[in-house]
């Protein structure tokens, strides 16, 4: 009976606490509500409540197109992708080409695997807004999704000259270099001087054709060296499959008409990983075909930091007897775009990739050789679509049981994209 009475006193006393919050609500500015709502989306991870603060913000102000931007966008977190585009669309049929707008409209169709509505978004978004670094860094990820490497290529290159130090445009860039044009020609050579070794010095030239394919592109390549008083050529195959927007990978083979001049075969494959926070991860192996096989395996790590890529690697080389090891460290600055840049490299050991050095790898010694060797580079791209480039490098090199003698080479090369 107590309990009875005294309901209806609550009740009242209920109703007149929520009537004096729903006022003081009433009461508060648009901008107000929108600052809660973001605090509870935010800080409080309540959505709903968000949801509801914003909703009484438009009713005071409809027309406020940054908070009805964020309804569609805690729509879109919410998995209300109708209601966000409604959202969204009415932004932008009263503002055109808006920023932020085309933005959120163009990630939720991303994040939705429709990226050609989020292209055709971020197209109207950037007519308006040609120097917005966020709608160009995803119009290229868009443009990579579909396929449209050497669309993405430009994109990235346009928006590097914007912003030279946008490591997330880096990142993306190297994930599509290998694709970035249908075609794409190249050729350079390398001169190899030694002060002891060798009286002659070596000569090594490359032709080689790439093509874009839907999978990824796939090159051809002929190598030839004159060394040993001797002339060799050598036949590669190399592809760069992608996988995923995380994955690419890298196959490769090749056969030479001279085992003493080039590996008699030779083979390679990596798996290249883009990950967070501008980094790349890969894994891989190498094997060199002499008189017997040689098994190398690889792993690196790199990383975009402002206008650098660093890239630091290992070679393992496992035998019956022990085990040998190289190290590298190879340093981009860039530029402007993907294809101009300084480099700069040191490291230890020989690289299996190396054309002019990979022969040691055929030596039946257990003992292990010992080198040092430090580069320097530069790759300066001209209309875009013509790239040269100029490599020189000194290397101590062990080249028998206590003996040393410098190897000093440089290279110039050239490729045309198109």
């Amino acid at each position: 009976m107590r309990i009875t009475r005294t309901s209806p006193l609550l009740f009242i006393l209920f109703a007149f606490f929520s009537l004096q919050s729903l006022t003081a609500q009433e009461e508060l500015t648009t901008d107000e509500l929108f600052i809660k709502a973001r605090a509870a989306a935010f800080d409080e991870d309540d959505y709903p409540k968000a949801i509801e603060l914003t909703k009484l913000a438009l009713e005071k102000s409809p027309n406020y197109a940054d908070v009805r931007i964020f309804l569609g966008r805690l729509y879109t977190w919410t998995d209300r992708n109708a209601e966000a585009r409604e959202a969204f669309e009415r932004v932008l049929s009263e503002n055109p080409g808006y920023e932020d707008g085309s933005l959120a409209y163009a990630n939720l169709e991303y994040w939705n695997d429709n990226s050609k509505k989020a292209l055709e978004i971020l197209n109207k978004g950037i007519e308006k807004n040609p120097g917005s670094e966020d709608l160009l860094l995803l119009q290229a990820r868009v443009q990579k999704d579909l396929k449209m490497y050497a669309e993405a290529s430009t994109t990235l290159n346009q928006l590097l000259k914007i912003n030279p130090k946008l490591t997330e445009a880096r990142s993306l860039g190297e994930s599509i270099r290998n694709v970035s044009s249908k075609n794409q020609i190249g050729a350079d050579y390398e001169y190899v001087y030694f002060d002891k070794r060798f009286d002659d010095p070596w000569h090594l030239a490359t032709i080689d054709y790439s093509r874009s394919t839907k999978i990824g592109s796939i090159i051809g390549r002929i190598n030839y060296a004159n060394r040993f008083n001797s002339n060799g050529t050598q036949f590669n195959i190399d592809a760069y499959p992608s996988i995923s927007d995380t994955f690419y990978a890298y196959v490769s083979g090749g056969i030479a008409s001279s085992g003493s001049i080039f590996p008699e075969y030779r083979a390679g494959a990596s798996l290249y990983a883009n990950l967070p926070a501008a980094f790349e991860g890969e894994v891989g192996f190498r094997m060199l075909s002499f008189d017997e096989k040689t098994w190398i395996y690889t792993a690196s790590v790199g990383k975009y930091i402002s206008n650098f890529w660093l890239n630091a690697r290992t070679f393992i080389t496992p035998d019956n007897e022990n085990v040998s090891h190289s190290y590298s460290l190879n340093v981009r600055y860039y530029i402007a775009g993907a294809d101009d840049f300084l480099s700069f490299g040191i490291g230890t050991g020989i690289d299996p990739d190396d054309n002019a050095n990979n022969i040691q790898f055929g030596g039946s010694s257990t003992y292990k050789l010992q080198s040092n060797n430090i580069s320097l580079g530069y790759r300066m791209s001209v209309k875009s679509t013509n790239v040269f480039f100029i490599n020189a490098s000194l290397e101590d090199q062990e080249y028998a049981p206590e003996t040393r003698g410098n190897q000093f080479s440089v290279g110039v090369g050239y490729f045309k994209k198109f």
